[in-house]
């Protein structure tokens, strides 16, 4: 090994005469055989993200001098309310006692302010799926949930129900073709989007090391219940959308913000955990105050990590349309798994955690997915405030993953696609129609929160493999 030079070591950022001598020391004890170049780079990485290497039993030394010794991180106790407060269930006779126990717990937090249970409830982690939370002055990053932002988009095109007797092979080729699933890789071709130009990549420290993979998963799906779908939408007369009540062909998506929403939802909910000490049965629904600095900033990596889930459906749905020469009409879309700053009816300001739930105040569109062989409806809001202004985001499980599995063959699921004419690309059977609770009740438990405006068939489904 070459000598290390204070002139290489300044340009890299290593001003400080006791770092560097540090780092002198361990490089010729510890790393003799490595190269100048290969040292260089080395340390250029420690000096960017320190924090990876804290663990380390060699370069750790030199990690912990670049941050200082971790402070003692100040924490609050809190104690639950004695009783939960009121909230209220749609659809109730379909929902598990669990999803119930989850979301009583969560109405024992002192910061919730008002609660809702959607009719396509089930337990979850933190909030049951189809829970709704509404909270003062605080985020739970637990309540928003891991995949942040995951997401519907439907794009109604300028073609007939008659398209996939001509080109049905062609639609199939093209979903093969222009998505990915899984959690490894990504499209062939590198996908382009402004998001991905966002300042916070840089600002935020533990957000630069994911910009790599945020790039390489553009444009994909997850596993589980992700799906690219081409069907029939059959629009109602005087339609939200104003086009002609009649059959269309529509594309529609669901998934969310692949690994870049899992590291930010890991990452403050370690932080909430470390610095709101709750019992600890209640523990994973530690919140961050939205008035410093660490609820201001997950507030910042949630809405990147939304924004990064509707990038991601963009270039699905322009992908496929390019590819096919089609044209779209219209595009409806929206979020769930996130968390919104809104208003109630006596003025109070709140924060609305809605734990795979769909955003329905008045007028505003929705789309709430069945199965791979039942409709998906669009709809609009009523702006119920009982809901919390929300509805549910799809029919919801009626058996777990593991359940499903055991009580389906795959020569059975295929009878069932046969039976509702529709091809399945990928797919599993975990994710089999008679896993999904009936979405016509669903629908029906919900009457009051939203108008349907459509209703969606799947003809030819893409999932993933596992």
């Amino acid at each position: 090994m070459g000598n290390l030079k204070t002139k290489e070591l300044s340009k890299i950022g290593y001003a400080d005469n006791q770092l560097r001598s540090l780092v002198v020391g361990i490089a010729a004890k510890h790393f003799k055989h490595h190269t100048n170049e290969q040292l260089l780079v080395l340390l250029t990485d420690i000096k960017q993200q320190p924090e990876q290497y804290l663990n380390d039993p060699v370069i750790g030394k030199i990690a912990e001098k670049i941050i200082g010794k971790p402070a003692e991180v100040p924490f609050t106790v809190h104690e639950l309310l004695k009783e939960p407060l009121h909230y209220k269930t749609y659809g109730g006779k379909h929902i598990e006692a669990a999803a119930h126990t989850q979301m009583e717990l969560a109405m024992q937090l002192p910061v919730s302010v008002k609660g809702a249970l959607m009719p396509d409830a089930h337990m979850g982690f933190g909030l049951p799926i189809g829970g709704v939370l509404a909270t003062r002055q605080a985020v739970i990053p637990y309540a928003v949930g891991m995949d942040i932002g995951c997401r519907m988009a439907l794009t109604i095109i300028d073609e007939s129900d008659s398209y996939f007797n001509r080109y049905g092979y062609q639609a199939k080729q093209a979903l093969k073709n222009c998505t990915h699933f899984g959690m490894e890789g990504g499209l062939d071709t590198r996908q382009e989007h402004e998001v991905l130009d966002s300042p916070l990549f840089r600002e935020l420290s533990f957000l630069r090391p994911l910009h790599g993979k945020a790039v390489r998963q553009l444009g994909t799906s997850g596993n589980g219940n992700h799906f690219v779908e081409f069907g029939v939408i059959d629009l109602a007369e005087n339609n939200a959308l104003n086009l002609p009540a009649k059959k269309y062909v529509a594309l529609l998506s669901h998934s969310g913000s692949r690994g870049l929403g899992a590291a930010i939802a890991k990452h403050y909910t370690q932080l909430a955990m470390n610095t709101c000490k709750l019992p600890r049965h209640a523990q994973s629904l530690a919140w961050l105050d939205m008035e410093t600095e660490a609820g201001q900033e997950y507030w910042l990596a949630m809405t990147l990590a939304g924004d990064y889930a509707r990038a991601c459906h963009e270039r699905i749905h322009v992908n496929l349309l390019k590819v096919l020469g089609l044209k779209d009409l219209r595009t409806v879309e929206n979020h769930h798994n996130f968390a919104w700053k809104d208003t109630l009816s006596d003025g109070r300001e709140i924060i609305v955690h809605r734990k795979g739930a769909t955003p329905a105040h008045q007028g505003e569109l929705g789309i709430i997915p069945g199965s791979m062989t039942t409709p998906a409806y669009l709809v609009s809001g009523k702006g119920t405030e009982d809901s919390l202004y929300s509805a549910s985001h799809g029919s919801g499980r009626a058996m777990s993953r593991q359940k499903a599995k055991g009580s389906m063959t795959v020569s059975a699921m295929k009878k069932l696609l046969d039976k509702a004419d529709v091809t399945l690309i990928g797919g599993s059977v975990e994710e089999n129609p008679m896993a999904y609770k009936n979405i016509d009740q669903v629908m029906k438990a919900q009457h009051a929160l939203v108008d349907i405006h459509g209703r969606f068939m799947p003809k030819i489904v893409r999932m993933s493999k596992e």
